[in-house]
């Protein structure tokens, strides 16, 4: 049975620090690009950051390079999201997608875990 779990998530205070993560089973991991994607009330699902399969390269959006770092386990069939100087626009519920290094590109989604950043 194919999953992709993500915890983690909870209440913080603008300035803390969240370590989320994503554990897969059911599928060889380390063949798929992990991203994590964020939706918060009323806006468009975006993409938060991407890792490679083998974890050699990553990709972040502008609004959260320096202060977010994405990073995998290939071992331990884990992604995480080092959240660091966290803003309330950070507030949304994060997502992890895997997507094979395929032509299929077959594709896994997470049911998601809620992040809000409120003094």
């Amino acid at each position: 049975q194919v999953q992709l779990v993500e915890s983690g998530g909870g209440l913080v205070q603008p300035g803390g620090s969240l370590r989320l993560s994503c554990a897969a089973s059911g599928f060889t991991f380390s063949n798929y690009a992990v991203s994590w994607y964020r939706q918060a009330p009323g806006k468009e699902r975006e993409l938060v950051a991407a890792i490679t399969t083998s974890g050699g390269r990553t990709n972040y959006a502008g609004s959260v390079k320096g202060r977010f770092t994405i990073s995998r386990d290939n071992a331990k069939n884990t992604v995480y999201l080092q959240m660091n100087s966290l803003k309330p626009e950070d507030t949304a519920v994060y997502y992890c997608k895997a997507v094979a290094a395929t032509i299929l590109g077959t594709t896994y989604w997470g049911q998601g875990t809620q992040v809000t950043v409120s003094s």
